[in-house]
């Protein structure tokens, strides 16, 4: 198997995706309403300006808490299969905990965890 059944994969993926859009766009329902163009948040207008800038702390939080969460996604796979894989993945997961460890020392160093 070569680079052949690479191509027909991305080419197959391409033509999936396009395929989709285009009969989305075809068969989907229409309008050119100029109410739909107008900022609304849960169906009520806007008061004052709608681009308001979001403090970075408040992503930084977010991509933290992903973060983590993908660690325990990590984790609990692993846990199950403990017993079977031996200690050479006892060691990777404890690389793997301390690097993770070492961004929440980092994190917590550049006060990324402070909900200002």
């Amino acid at each position: 198997m070569g680079y052949e059944a690479i191509i027909v994969f991305i080419l197959a993926g391409v033509v999936l995706v396009a395929g989709a859009n285009f009969l989305s766009n075809l068969i989907s329902p229409k309008s050119d309403n100029p109410q739909k163009q107008e900022p609304v948040e849960c169906g009520i207008e806007t008061i004052g300006p709608t681009w308001v800038q979001f403090k970075v702390g408040y992503y930084l939080f977010a991509i933290l808490f992903l973060i983590f969460d993908i660690e325990v996604a990590f984790l609990v796979p692993w846990a199950v299969v403990f017993k079977e894989v031996g200690t050479v993945a006892l060691i990777e997961i404890l690389i793997f905990l301390i690097i993770l460890g070492i961004g929440l020392l980092y994190a917590w160093k550049k006060r990324a965890l402070r909900w200002e």
